[in-house]
């Protein structure tokens, strides 16, 4: 007789409660451990904050709709980090619902929820979920996309297109990747007669009008910007090296699916002493056209964009990592077959929790831990809101206005830059970049400079003392951390420069 555990036979009558149950969990164990655990926002955070505060129709970080979404949550929340944190999450859920409505469109509810329980646990999903910015809004923007392209591809739904048409939209307003990531689309479309078909009518020509009206403003923006042109080509020295960054781009996307791959083979005949007697979630007989779809968009990101990434020498895969690897789980659940055998149920509930809980407890015990082992601080170890909380308020005690504007060290000037009168940030070792403070109006309506000091002296380090010849350094101010460990204090040295006529 065969024993199918409570958590399988939801599978088979409420798939979209496992759904929500999955999804929920995860994404409200992700809003709670940087709530607690991080006393500064990981990653880019207090820079695209620092972006988003000035509304601009564009920057040399690409297009401004992550900035703006980010910079609202923020406020929304009271000038509080969590509502970026609730924000990136919201990201990570409605990412995994267009996931489970495209998967059960092809195969299903039930074999749509085992793949987005696959897909969870992926640690691109994970820890970079949290790091709000361009690359985290577009996995749901490319979720949907690729939903509403199979609905007009693959199903004939003309109504789809205008969901499609806003998507795309939005993609272009969200990362300087999309033309690279929609050619993907376009070209599977353009090499089905389905596709082809679908493309014959006039609803594309409606969807680009409307494509064009949402990214005219930044188009313009591009345009007299002059930030059309790619990233040059390497040089034939450096073909070796740019071959090994992309190699090892596309080794960090194989790890991130580590978890995938543990699950597939625990659940193998080989690991199940009575492999017949497995419990099942059966599917109807699915569209081939659907297999390929789902195969070309499980593959093509992600070796497409190593190749490319390698080839022009950037950091990370064009789209990221959430967009390359979003439809593996899927393509595992497709390439299974019509029935799903879950072979040794209790050791893959414990190893499916143990994978999406490990990341989590890695990032809880770097916190804890850590600071007793090194004397390195981690990026998230600063005390932010402090920091922001004393500069902020020095600068009105000494001038009666609250703080315009900060320079310096970039990391500790875009923490002040959260602060409660949300100074402009200026980054002036690179002033292009902030064209919304310039050197001229710095000096005329004030701000302070804050670099990392040394010693109790608080010297400036020559290159700011270059650029603020006429500063007086203040003593340095020290804080200390949450959990101070092996860590010395933290000691910033810092000037006032005042407003003029003050």
């Amino acid at each position: 007789m065969r024993f199918a555990s409570l958590i399988i036979e939801l599978i088979r009558a409420r798939p979209r409660l496992v759904f929500w149950l999955v999804v929920s969990a995860q994404a409200l164990l992700w809003v709670l451990v940087p709530v607690v655990f991080y006393a500064s926002p990981p990653g880019e955070i207090a820079t695209v904050l620092a972006y988003g505060r000035e509304y601009q129709v564009g920057s040399d970080l690409g297009p401004p709709l992550a900035f703006w979404l980010a910079d609202i949550a923020f406020r929304a929340a009271g000038g509080h980090i969590i509502g970026v944190y609730v924000l990136a999450q919201l990201c990570f859920v409605v990412t995994f619902y267009a996931l489970f409505k495209l998967a059960r469109s092809m195969v299903g509810p039930q074999h749509a929820v085992v793949a987005v329980v696959l897909t969870s646990t992926i640690t691109a999903f994970a820890t970079p979920g949290v790091e709000f910015g361009p690359l985290v809004l577009a996995r749901p923007l490319w979720a949907l996309v690729l939903w509403h392209g199979w609905e007009v591809i693959g199903r004939g739904r003309r109504s789809a297109w205008f969901a499609l048409s806003i998507e795309i939209g939005l993609l272009l307003l969200t990362t300087v990747a999309a033309p690279a990531l929609l050619l993907l689309p376009i070209g599977f479309a353009l090499a089905t007669a389905r596709g082809r078909r679908a493309l014959l009518s006039l609803d594309p020509l409606f969807a680009l009008l409307v494509v064009a009206v949402l990214v005219l403003p930044y188009g313009i923006w591009l345009l007299r910007a002059d930030l059309f042109a790619l990233p040059p080509l390497p040089a034939p020295a450096d073909l070796a090296a740019r071959a090994r960054l992309g190699a090892e781009l596309l080794g960090g996307l194989v790890l991130a699916v580590g978890g995938v791959v543990l699950l597939v083979l625990l659940n193998t005949r080989r690991f199940d002493p009575r492999p017949d007697d497995a419990p099942s979630v059966m599917r109807a007989p699915v569209d081939p056209l659907a297999g390929r779809y789902v195969y070309v968009f499980a593959l093509a990101p992600a070796l497409l964009g190593c190749i490319v990434a390698g080839v022009f020498g950037l950091t990370h895969v064009i789209g990221g990592a959430g967009i390359a690897l979003l439809m593996v789980g899927f393509a595992v659940v497709m390439a299974t077959g019509d029935v799903i055998y879950l072979r040794r149920q209790r050791v893959l509930r414990t190893a499916w929790a143990a994978l999406v809980a490990a990341p989590a407890a890695l990032v809880i015990l770097a916190a804890l831990v850590q600071p007793w082992l090194s004397p390195t601080s981690l990026p998230t170890s600063l005390p932010a809101k402090d920091i922001a909380r004393y500069f902020g308020e020095s600068f009105e005690r000494r001038t009666g206005r609250p703080l315009p504007a900060v320079a310096g060290d970039p990391e500790l000037a875009g923490l002040i830059a959260m602060g409660a009168s949300r100074p402009h940030l200026y980054l002036d070792a690179t002033p292009a970049r902030t064209p919304w403070v310039t050197a001229e109006t710095f000096r005329e309506h004030g701000g302070i400079v804050v670099w990392r000091a040394a010693d109790t002296a608080g010297k400036p380090p020559p290159e700011i003392a270059a650029r603020f010849p006429e500063i007086v350094p203040e003593l340095p101010r020290a804080f200390e951390r949450t959990i101070a460990g092996r860590q010395p204090l933290l000691r910033i040295g810092w000037a006032i420069v005042r407003p003029r006529g003050r």
